[in-house]
């Protein structure tokens, strides 16, 4: 019995799918926390793409 348990405990089969979902979440919180500035970064870098292209089709 307290063999099978001290198994248990050492057993990590599982720990690289909880690493993968905390870094998942740290992730989107990020995002969620910095939504507001990546969609402006966002409108920038397209706003510059759009009148660079414009003069070099001009």
């Amino acid at each position: 019995m307290s063999r099978d348990i001290r198994s248990f405990i050492r057993d990590e089969s599982g720990m690289g799918t909880v690493e993968v979902i905390l870094i998942m979440v740290v992730l989107i919180g990020l995002v969620v926390i910095f939504k507001k500035q990546l969609n402006d970064l966002a409108k920038k870098i397209f706003q510059k793409i759009n009148s660079d292209s414009s003069s070099i089709i001009s």
